[in-house]
């Protein structure tokens, strides 16, 4: 762990390292394209970008694109010295963008790079669409996850997400009724990509191919942070309820330790409950398949995925929506060592596989075909 820890802080330095010079640098003029990624420099767009550069060789060698990164504020600002005139330009906006603020962006975009198929990169954590509408000149919009059944957007939501809606009308709070439009011909534009299987202390991680092994004591692991909005908070309150109130068990609950203690924590738990967030997809599922604990999260059978890590009882275990069988299914799976060791050990080949075999490129490829 310590070491793992020290080649995390070195690698994460040395790549903003990067950030700050050579991918900020105009291009070489060597590559047919030039993929540019206008970016936010926080930890959750992050994790969407970081895989452009893990496999810019094979971006190099098989689609003949090389890549350059800015922060979108700063291109947006002016940076006159930065990368231009590519042949994709891919970007993301903070999550309550203004219209103004948006146009400005588009503006921008499109005078240094007029001739760029453009690519909005949604790494927000509800299903929803909700700048499908208003991005209406987009070659193609990448998202991490996206409701199975596309018709689903047509509907309205109580809310402005699919788990504001449920849990809205479970707990009988005023919401307002919302719908994000989806303009004739946007499905054609619909990209799936990987969710956060790709953070930069993940990806890694999962192409070396090293499933931690080793004693589990602790039998559920369950630090479920509750504060926030009303919905969350019902929502998670409910869940931390049911992990506490599990008998005869060693549980972990409890928040305010740091990243390095909870992966550690996790390398030692049998099963990792890991329920719903602001979104249905969180860090903690994949951080649960890295440390070989068996994911328990409620059913994500709407969801789609790619790489998908929600196959039931064969890649993690579903639990109702309302958590009537969660006693049951924890109890199976703390009881159980050999069903455990399969699930787990599924969910990593499939996460190891991925990342091992640079699909990433491929299935980047129309971004920049």
């Amino acid at each position: 762990m310590i070491a793992w820890r020290i080649t995390r802080k070195v690698n994460a330095a040395l790549h903003q390292r990067r950030r700050r010079g050579a991918f900020r640098k105009p291009f070489s003029g060597k590559s047919a394209k030039r993929l540019l990624l206008l970016t936010i420099g926080e930890r959750i767009p992050q994790s969407q970008i970081f895989p452009f550069h893990y496999y810019s060789r094979d971006f190099r060698d098989a689609l003949d694109t090389e890549i350059r990164e800015v922060e979108i504020s700063d291109y947006v600002s002016g940076f006159p010295n930065g990368p231009r005139d590519a042949t994709t330009v891919c970007f993301q906006t903070p999550f309550d963008i203004s219209d103004d603020d948006l146009a400005h962006t588009m503006a921008a975009i499109r005078e240094r790079n007029p001739a760029a198929r453009l690519v909005y990169l949604d790494w927000f954590a509800p299903t929803d669409l909700r700048m499908a509408h208003r991005l209406p000149d987009i070659d193609h919009y990448v998202t991490k996850h996206v409701l199975r059944d596309r018709d689903r957007y047509k509907k309205p939501l109580y809310g402005d997400t699919t788990l504001m809606d449920y849990y809205g009308r479970k707990y009988d709070l005023p919401h307002d009724e919302t719908r994000f439009p989806i303009p004739p011909g946007f499905r054609d534009k619909l990209h799936l990509g990987p969710s956060f299987v790709t953070a930069d202390f993940m990806l890694p991680a999962f192409a070396a191919g090293q499933r931690p092994v080793g004693p589990r004591p602790i039998d559920l692991h369950a630090r479920i942070a509750v504060g926030g909005s009303p919905w969350y908070e019902a929502m998670r309150a409910e869940a931390l309820a049911a992990a506490e109130s599990l008998p005869d068990t060693e549980t972990v609950t409890g928040t305010g330790i740091g990243h390095h203690r909870f992966i550690a924590e996790l390398q030692q738990s049998k099963i990792c409950f890991s329920p719903f967030g602001y979104g249905e997809v969180c860090w903690r599922d994949f951080e649960a398949v890295l440390t070989g604990a068996v994911l328990l999260k409620q059913d994500m059978e709407h969801v789609e995925t790619q790489p998908n890590i929600f196959e039931p009882n064969e890649t993690y275990v579903p639990l109702r929506w309302d958590l009537s069988d969660f006693e049951d299914k924890a109890r199976w799976l703390i009881e159980d060592e050999t069903a455990r060791d399969r699930i787990a050990r599924q969910a990593f080949e499939r996460l190891h596989d991925y990342a091992r075999s640079g699909r990433f490129a491929a299935q980047m490829a129309p971004l920049v075909a």
